[in-house]
């Protein structure tokens, strides 16, 4: 990911990209044309970047507490590896332009190039985790005893929702064999399976009169069959559907389902002991329509309402998802052999409009800046004073700047820091000069105080210290999610 770093003290650039329409007709000579971004992209200012970067953190240490290291794959992809991977997703990969007798696309996910690169790289690999990190993905690859990894997934996009603050969510869970026996307990042909998986994946978006059309009407199915199908459907809950559904006689006789039931209650089985059970429902209509999910699958949903913390946060659906693929990697190994793996994915871009939403409501609790002095003065003939001190507090590893002018206001320099919420100003000026000092204000408790030129450096480095905050309640690792919902 590139990102395009602005210096707030340019004042007017960042004003005069304030006011940038989001379309403008320019002419550079050989005709007028639409300066504008390409459609599906976007940028992002620096109020913007502040948030997103803030939630990149969140959720890169969350990885990193379950021991993930980091990987990266190409934005493209050969077309053939692609294809035939996300049924009737495919439609919705962009090819590219012939490059040199190589057909490619653009990778639709992160599943499928981290399923190629497992199979390309199975020599080197050693713990079998690997974080994608800019595109929020966490994957586990390798042979493990069931549904652990499948729980610790879970968790881990619990601790991701609840450290950012948003937590009235719930993370359904299902498992496609516990739909294929349900689809083959109803009559539904196997050949049919995925496709009316697909149709099953939309009931978060349609209601179920919608679907049961699509079904008959589309993909040729009998009224008697979708009806046996809308009963299995509509039920959802936690260990008591489970068991509801071990009685269940027509279900029990499909092999596919009985082991899916066995999983999905070994599941919440370590759900619970994770600290998470409250926030996971068993929801039979979860289907989600990737062609590659073998196993246990997931998606978080957030509810909407208050949350925790007294914001609000709006109802958007799902932000997360993911599940089991344990055959993806063998379709790219030459003999075919198999790496089990499951992930989860995190929506970055829906996550971000609702964080970017609540953080307009209150603007002042997003800094664009991590300054932590400006170097200041209002008088004339002190810009090289100005320059010496941040060079030497640069040297110092401290975050420092100084206005791009020769003779700034003082008052406009005092108002640039409390805007940006900069914590300190070191003031130079011909009385500190002479003393062989300079001031330090402290910008929040508007106090200033004259310290020796040799002191600057360590005294400052002392009150940056003492600026720490203790880690707010979003930054600590919550030893069960029940407890902090509760």
């Amino acid at each position: 990911m590139a990102a395009l770093f602005l210096r707030r003290t340019r004042r007017v650039i960042c004003l005069a990209m304030a006011h940038v329409p989001k379309q403008k007709h320019c002419d550079d000579g050989g005709g007028k044309y639409v300066l504008k971004c390409p459609k599906g992209t976007r940028d992002y200012d620096p109020f913007q970047m502040a948030i997103r970067e803030d939630m990149f953190t969140k959720i890169k240490a969350c990885f990193n507490r379950h021991g993930a290291v980091a990987i990266n794959t190409p934005v493209f992809e050969l077309k053939e590896t692609l294809m035939g991977k996300y049924g009737e997703d495919s439609k919705l990969i962009y090819d590219l332009a012939d490059q040199g007798g190589e057909l490619l696309s653009l990778r639709y996910d992160l599943t499928v190039p981290f399923a190629r690169y497992v199979a390309m790289n199975k020599p080197v690999m050693t713990k079998g985790r690997y974080r994608e990190f800019y595109q929020c993905d966490f994957d586990i690859a390798g042979e493990y005893d069931p549904m652990i990894p499948d729980a610790e997934c879970v968790r881990i996009v619990a601790e991701i929702l609840s450290d950012l603050k948003l937590d009235n969510f719930v993370i359904k869970v299902n498992h496609r064999k516990i739909l294929d026996g349900m689809f083959e307990a109803c009559g539904v042909e196997p050949a049919k399976f995925r496709t009316i998986s697909s149709a099953v994946d939309k009931l978060d978006k349609l209601p179920w009169e919608d679907v049961k059309n699509e079904m008959v009407k589309e993909k040729g199915l009998s009224e008697s069959v979708a009806d046996q199908i809308g009963h299995y459907v509509k039920k959802h809950g936690g260990k008591e559907l489970v068991d509801e559904l071990s009685v269940d006689t027509k279900l029990m006789a499909v092999e596919n389902a009985k082991r899916g039931l066995e999983d999905m209650k070994l599941l919440l089985h370590y759900c619970e002991f994770f600290g998470v059970l409250n926030k996971v429902q068993f929801d039979l209509s979860l289907a989600r329509g990737l062609d590659y999910y073998t196993g246990v699958i997931c998606e978080a949903i957030l509810k909407g309402g208050t949350n925790d913390h007294q914001i609000e946060v709006p109802a958007v659906g799902s932000v997360a998802g993911g599940g089991r693929y344990d055959e993806l990697v063998g379709m790219f190994d030459a003999k075919g052999r198999q790496v089990p793996c499951v992930g989860v994915s995190v929506g970055v871009e829906r996550l971000f409009s609702i964080l970017e939403a609540q953080a307009r409501a209150d603007e002042s609790s997003v800094r664009t800046v991590e300054t932590q002095v400006l170097v200041a003065s209002g008088q004339k003939n002190f810009l090289e004073d100005r320059m010496a001190v941040c060079a030497k507090l640069w040297d110092a590893k401290i975050k420092a700047e100084l206005f791009y002018k020769k003779q700034p206001k003082l008052l406009n320099q005092f108002q640039y820091c409390e805007g940006q919420r900069v914590p300190f100003i070191v003031i130079l000026g011909e009385e500190e000069k002479k003393n062989g000092g300079v001031k330090i204000k402290d910008v929040a408790g508007r106090q200033e105080d004259f310290v020796k030129m040799e002191d600057l450096v360590s005294e400052l480095q002392r009150r940056l210290s003492n600026l720490k905050e203790k880690p707010s309640e979003s930054q600590k690792v919550p030893s069960s999610i029940e407890e902090k919902s509760s």
